[in-house]
């Protein structure tokens, strides 16, 4: 099977958990069977025509420049641009059998192709507008955006889901038939232990604390739904009992200078450490070196960094909201607490560092649970399902009767 796939994030161009999974999502499809080719815009340079060394076919576009317009102009402007290319690939290569459209980024693109070839379109989406803002449409760019999200449900032959939280949203938000949706969850690869020895593992956690120093860690785009003020707001509580407790938050945003001022309000801007961006390697030792990962959002449609915590024997603390609870099994493999509570995040905090034998057991189960449930494999397999019954749904339908089936 043949797969065009859109996305509006590919490497290098990184965001969130949307680029992150398609980036992993890729490459276990090829190992699964499928030929995937990635149609994406180059927003952040790479090679215009790339086959990855495990065999994903990677097209980039030149997106036109951005002038005067807003965010969701450049979009539809770039999709025309990823319209036409596609165009051009099919003339090149031969027909794809499906077409794959992660979010709303690239629904023009994604609906025009499937009527101008007469192929079935999948979409996944990874999160909403309205679930961004709590319920709410706040302006006209969102509402744009949510207008767009209801545009390539109603249109996708299948709707992918990443969690059960997200597909009741879809249905309740978009009117999207339960039986139209599939929850796929994200995967994760287990990594070896970034550390080659114990004298390498503590000189990389003194850069950041002493050994005596409890260390929190959080890590993520710093925007508002991640939660971070109730992070801060729950801080001088943790610091009450455990004064020599340190919080490391890494990660960009448009959030980051308001909380590093609300840090110093509170008055423990000396016990917050703010990194910025880090890199993927720092990340990942961060996991194996800090006592706990927090994860306190008020909206998350799965939660990709509380499997990257998991997988690295971390323990976690997540706010009961949105899929995170499908994600961490309370006092089983982490924490769960009431979402916006700087009181019940600072008791879980707490009882984790308090309680480390417990921590390190919870750790263990969630290690085994990511390494069993959420890998790639699994993922990559349910996902060919989708596109498996997904085509033989078109085969039976008007369009797939009047052109020649492939075999798959």
């Amino acid at each position: 099977m043949r797969v065009l796939m859109l996305s509006w994030e590919y490497p290098p161009h990184i965001v969130g958990g949307m680029g992150k999974h398609v980036m992993d999502l890729a490459p276990a499809l090829v190992q699964a069977g499928v030929a995937v080719h990635v149609l994406t815009p180059s927003l952040r340079g790479g090679a215009a025509r790339e086959i990855s060394a495990e065999g994903v076919h990677i097209w980039r576009i030149e997106p036109p420049q951005m002038q005067d317009y807003s965010f969701v102009s450049f979009a539809r402007q770039t999709n025309s641009i990823l319209e036409h290319e596609a165009r051009a690939l099919q003339s090149e290569l031969g027909h794809f059998d499906l077409i794959h459209a992660h979010d709303w980024l690239v629904t023009p693109a994604g609906i025009a192709l499937k009527h101008a070839w007469r192929r079935p379109l999948v979409a996944t989406i990874h999160a909403t507008e309205r679930g961004r803002g709590q319920g709410h449409i706040s302006n006209s760019q969102s509402e744009q955006i949510n207008g767009l999200e209801w545009w390539l449900t109603y249109e996708a032959w299948r709707v992918i889901a990443c969690s059960h939280f997200m597909a009741d949203q879809l249905n309740q938000y978009f009117g999207t038939p339960k039986d139209k949706i599939d929850v796929v969850p994200n995967g994760i690869y287990v990594r070896q232990d970034p550390f080659i020895s114990q004298e390498e593992r503590h000189t990389f956690r003194r850069r950041f604390v002493l050994d005596d120093q409890p260390l929190v860690f959080y890590v993520g785009r710093i925007v508002y739904e991640k939660g971070l003020h109730v992070l801060l707001e729950a801080w001088p509580r943790v610091l009450s009992v455990l004064p020599r407790a340190q919080l490391l938050i890494a990660g960009t945003g448009d959030y980051l200078e308001t909380l590093k001022r609300r840090a110093w309000v509170l008055g423990v801007g000396n016990k917050v450490i703010f990194t910025g961006f880090i890199s993927d390697e720092d990340r990942d030792k961060l996991y194996h070196i800090a006592d706990v990962a927090v994860f306190p959002s008020l909206y998350e449609p799965f939660g990709i960094v509380a499997l990257e915590a998991m997988a690295a024997h971390c323990p976690v603390i997540v706010a009961e909201t949105g899929g995170l609870p499908e994600v961490v099994k309370p006092h089983e493999t982490g924490l769960t607490v009431q979402p916006n509570s700087s009181e019940a995040l600072a008791w879980g905090i707490l009882h984790t560092l308090q309680h480390p034998d417990w921590a390190h057991a919870r750790a263990e189960n969630a290690f085994s649970e990511a390494r069993d449930s959420f890998n790639w494999r699994n993922i990559a397999a349910v996902t060919t399902a989708v596109y498996q019954r997904t085509y033989a749904a078109w085969e039976c339908d008007s369009w797939g009767a009047q052109l020649a089936p492939r075999v798959l």
